[in-house]
């Protein structure tokens, strides 16, 4: 008789049988194929609602671009000190007095030396003084130059006659003293010009507009 070999059933699903979809696992359920966060559903209303991101794609905050200092004066160029009234009129005098002391020994006390180099101490002294105390620099000339003319006025070392000397050369030199205060006093004017108008640029630059 013959005997029929029976063979044991094998476990598992059929190659024939379509196998069931995965399930994507919970850390790249919120990704799409490009590793960018998708639409996870929408709200009521409609409008979409976007996963969260993960830790590793948080935006960076934009670098915040600080202002460049200002630069600073170039070396070696010309000095820009600024005055104050009490500053400028001693300034003035000191360097006067100098002068007049230089020309004495070198020019034999010629006023008329001492004349020209007056005007360039008013541009200076006009110049450097500060804002603030513009209208003082062309009050200080006058008695910058008379405290200068002390060592070459005319005198035979008596007290009267040295000040007989002073006004004689005070008159007689008249010109170059007003010539050096109108030199101040137009540089004077300039400068006060200059800081008006840039005071009202800046302030309709701050002013906001209607």
């Amino acid at each position: 008789m013959e005997q029929y070999r029976t063979r044991s059933p094998r476990y598992g699903p059929r190659r024939d049988r379509p196998r069931p979809p995965r399930q994507p696992l919970p850390s790249q359920a919120g990704r799409g194929t490009g590793g960018e966060p998708v639409r996870a559903g929408r709200e009521a209303g409609g409008e979409p609602v976007r996963a969260a991101r993960p830790p590793g794609q948080q935006r960076r905050p934009a670098p915040v671009r600080r202002p460049a200092p200002a630069p600073g004066p170039a070396a070696g160029g010309l000095p820009n000190p600024r005055l104050t009234w009490l500053g400028s009129g001693l300034f003035c005098t000191v360097v006067m007095f100098l002068l007049g002391l230089l020309c004495s020994v070198l020019f034999g006390a010629s006023l008329t030396a001492y004349g020209v180099l007056f005007l360039p101490v008013c541009a200076l002294t006009a110049l450097w003084v500060r804002p603030g105390d513009l209208m003082t620099a062309p009050v200080v000339m006058p008695i910058a130059f008379a405290v200068g003319l002390l060592p070459v006025a005319d005198g035979e070392g008596g007290t009267s006659s040295t000040l007989m000397g002073l006004v004689t050369a005070l008159a007689t030199q008249a010109g170059w003293l007003y010539g050096g205060t109108l030199i101040a006093g137009l540089i004077v004017i300039v400068r006060r010009i200059h800081l008006v108008h840039r005071r009202r640029t800046a302030g309709t630059g701050a002013r906001p507009p209607a």
